[in-house]
């Protein structure tokens, strides 16, 4: 079986992610769209929340598995069988980064990282940029999709009323 990785924090979910999760169930068996847990973080939802609404919409690739994890992907990716990490590149400056954890990936377990190209569409498109947008009152409705930007406008409001 043919099994990848798209980890990432999914703080939230954008249309950028979803387009590579959907690309990368076309190309593997499996792929398991993995929600880093970073405790030191203050993210905007939580990994229990992060990961349901992942399943909900990813529901429509029966391939397409969510999990969390913490520490080093790889030692992920060696107790899950996992062989490839796919990951989504925006600009030149994603390659610099992501090309030196790929490289030390592989060193340390064989996993090999594959980089997809992100649609034009999305090329602009971060979670951060997502969450600030949304803060200020800003339409995100193409960005996201509307399930999570249901959730994440609820979430705005509820932060704003706690800071005034």
């Amino acid at each position: 079986m043919r099994r990848a990785v798209c980890p990432g924090s999914y703080d939230p979910a954008t249309n950028g992610h979803l387009d590579i999760i959907e690309r990368a169930a076309g190309l593997f068996d499996e792929v398991v769209v993995a929600v880093l847990v970073n405790k030191s973080k203050r993210s905007l939802f939580s990994v229990e929340e992060r990961l349901d609404m992942l399943r909900e919409v990813t529901a429509p690739w029966p391939n397409v598995r969510i999990d969390s994890w913490h520490g080093l992907l790889v030692d992920y990716c060696q107790t899950n069988g996992i062989a490839a990490i796919v990951k989504g590149l925006r600009a030149v400056s994603d390659f610099d980064y992501e090309l030196q954890m790929a490289q030390m990936n592989q060193r340390l377990s064989g996993v090999e990282t594959l980089f997809m190209s992100t649609n034009p569409l999305y090329s602009f498109l971060a979670s951060s940029l997502v969450k600030e947008v949304a803060t200020y009152g800003g339409d995100v409705a193409s960005l996201v999709p509307p399930k999570i930007e249901r959730r994440l406008v609820q979430r705005v409001e509820e932060r704003n009323a706690e800071s005034s």
